[in-house]
C-alpha cells in the first residue's frame, strides 16, 4: 500500500530544534506526563503546516501497564501528541486565541505501533479555521512509515 504523507520529511529540514520545552511552555498548557510534544522542528511562515517530534520515552507512566512486557504507545496519546503540535501552530499564528481544547477526531486510523526508543513525527496541515476553532489534518510517522492518520478538531474554551 502507498504511503500519502501530508507533508514530505525527505524535502523538508528537520535537523534544527525551533521550539524545545521552555519555548512551547509559552503556547501548550500540557505539562509533565501530560506534554506529549516534545518539540516543534519545521513549520511553513503562515504556521498552517508543521512538523514536530515525540520522543518516546522507556521511563514514561504508561509503558508498565501498556502492555507489560510488550509496551505500546497508545493511541489516544498518539492523538494528544498531535493535537498539542496542531494546537501549537494555531495559537503561534494568532488565529485562535486562549485555551485550546480537542474536541474531536475523525476518520482516524492506526496502522502501527510506537514503541519506547521510537521518534513519532507529528505532522499537521491546516483544513479550516475560524475564529474559535480549527480542524487539521494529521499523521504520526515512525521510521519512514505511516502509523496513524486522521482529522484534529480543537476549539477555544
Amino acid at each position: 500500500m502507498a504511503q500519502d504523507f501530508i507533508l514530505d520529511l525527505a524535502t523538508l529540514d528537520t535537523s534544527k530544534v525551533l521550539y524545545g520545552k521552555e519555548q512551547l511552555d509559552e503556547f501548550l498548557p500540557q505539562t509533565g506526563h501530560m506534554r506529549h510534544c516534545d518539540e516543534i522542528v519545521w513549520h511553513d511562515p503562515e504556521f498552517t503546516k508543521g512538523i514536530g517530534k515525540k520522543i518516546v520515552r522507556p521511563d514514561e507512566f504508561w509503558v508498565e501497564g501498556h502492555i507489560p512486557g510488550r509496551p505500546l504507545l497508545p493511541g489516544v496519546m498518539m492523538i494528544e501528541a498531535v493535537a498539542q503540535m496542531a494546537s501549537f501552530l494555531n495559537t503561534k499564528s494568532g488565529r485562535v486565541q486562549g485555551f485550546l481544547g480537542f474536541t474531536r477526531c475523525d476518520d482516524v486510523s492506526f496502522r502501527g505501533q510506537v514503541v519506547p526508543g521510537d521518534t513519532l513525527w507529528l505532522l499537521a496541515v491546516l483544513l479550516e479555521v475560524n475564529r474559535r476553532r480549527f480542524i487539521s489534518h494529521c499523521q504520526g510517522v515512525v521510521n519512514g512509515k505511516l502509523v496513524f492518520d486522521g482529522k484534529i478538531t480543537g476549539m477555544t474554551m
